[in-house]
């Protein structure tokens, strides 16, 4: 029978061979595809931690200590120590952890006031209407969203805006502080015009300069009071605020020297007539025992006559420079002696010729800038910072009081 010379009957045994090889090679490097795949394949994400529990006061100075879940992992892709606090939201900034506990899944916070943050704590303990403040919190990278926490809005923490034990000790002491000045002003000359108490046991007129000062002495010393115990801060003292506290002692200081001098003028006054009432009360005996041993000479001769009338002259010139010197010694006397207050308003504000506008002027000034350091410090936890044009304008109305003081009667 004849061989059949179709290709597709009969396979070449060496095409066969070939085919073999192609086909393991394509195997092969399907094989060695899917290992490189699964090689560059990317590690799952680890989960994002959780906020669980916290252990400490959450309060300024204090060390926190938080709980997580899942912080092993992530800290094993993350870096822990660059986590902060958030409180409302906010992230506390530069507050990192003082100690890291990544394995047991805790952080530890120092929480305190530091440049990069000061804005967000007066944000936060800024305006107080209590000594505690409820608040969210969290634990995050600065810039990014914190993570999960179970204090949200609906279970938020504590915030200590006062600690109440020494809260308590401070109102304590001001108290006793503020009561003892009020009780001094009110019954001594510690805020009142100098001088001897007028008669009928009454006191002193209020004195302006001396308010004044007082005023701003316990506006410092509360404020400075009220900020240490939020902030713990102690270098609060603006070189603003020294100033204006000077121009009010400078007040005060000039007030009393132009009443120290007044009141020695009168003191030098009232001894030089005293002298003269001596002399003139010695005098007026010596002239009428003149006039009688001329009187009683007969017959009195022309020059006995003439000493006569001359004596009486001297007599009648004597007794009215005498009930003169009376009529003065007893104007200084009840001057210095009889000048009462009026009540507290009418002191400050007015002199012998009645409301003075110099006076009005610096008693308005003075409220108002009170009324900005309070709101400053209420506000904003920090003693204001007046500028330079408003400190002059508290000195020219200090000035212009010191000013019209020279020719006030009080």
């Amino acid at each position: 029978m004849p061989q059949s010379n179709n290709v597709d009957d009969v396979m070449n045994p060496r095409t066969a061979h070939t085919l073999g090889f192609v086909c393991l090679f394509a195997l092969l490097l399907a094989a060695a595809s899917a290992v490189c795949a699964q090689g560059t394949e990317a590690p799952p994400t680890p989960p994002a931690p959780r906020v669980t529990a916290m252990e400490g006061e959450l309060e300024l100075e204090d060390i926190i200590r938080v709980r997580f879940e899942h912080l092993a992992e992530w800290a094993s892709k993350n870096d822990p120590a660059k986590l902060v606090p958030f409180l409302n939201g906010r992230a506390i900034h530069k507050n990192y952890p003082v100690e890291i506990h990544a394995s047991r899944n805790r952080l530890h916070f120092h929480l305190k006031i530091m440049p990069e943050n000061k804005s967000i704590w007066v944000d936060l303990l800024g305006a107080p209407t209590g000594t505690q403040r409820a608040v969210s919190f969290s634990v995050g990278l600065e810039n990014q969203t914190p993570f999960d926490s179970v204090f949200d809005r609906n279970n938020p923490l504590v915030l200590t805006v006062i600690s109440p034990v020494y809260g308590v000790i401070s109102l304590l002491v001001v108290l006793v502080t503020v009561s003892l000045f009020l009780w001094l002003a009110h019954n001594t000359n510690l805020i009142r015009e100098p001088g001897p108490h007028p008669v009928g046991g009454k006191l002193r007129p209020y004195n302006l300069g001396r308010t004044q000062m007082a005023f701003w002495f316990f506006l410092v010393y509360i404020s400075y009071t009220v900020i240490w115990l939020i902030t713990d801060a102690l270098d609060t003292i603006t070189p603003s605020l020294l100033g204006l506290m000077g121009i009010s002692a400078s007040t005060a200081l000039s007030e009393a020297l132009i009443d120290s001098g007044k009141a020695s003028a009168r003191v030098g006054q009232l001894q030089d007539l005293t002298a003269e009432r001596q002399v003139l009360e010695q005098s007026i005996p010596e002239l009428q025992a003149q006039m009688s041993t001329v009187n009683a000479k007969t017959p009195m001769t022309l020059e006995d006559i003439t000493n006569r009338d001359n004596s009486i002259r001297q007599l009648q010139d004597s007794r009215t420079r005498l009930a003169q010197v009376q009529q003065q010694i007893r104007a200084l006397t009840s001057a210095s002696t009889a000048n009462a207050s009026g009540g507290f308003l009418r002191d400050i504000l007015s002199d012998a010729s009645g409301y003075s506008f110099h006076r009005f002027q610096i008693f308005v000034w003075t409220i108002v800038l009170g009324i900005i350091f309070v709101s400053s410090v209420y506000n904003s936890l920090t003693m204001p910072e007046f500028s330079p044009t408003l400190l002059a304008l508290m000195g020219i109305s200090s000035g212009a009081y010191i000013g019209f003081k020279f020719p006030e009667q009080k």
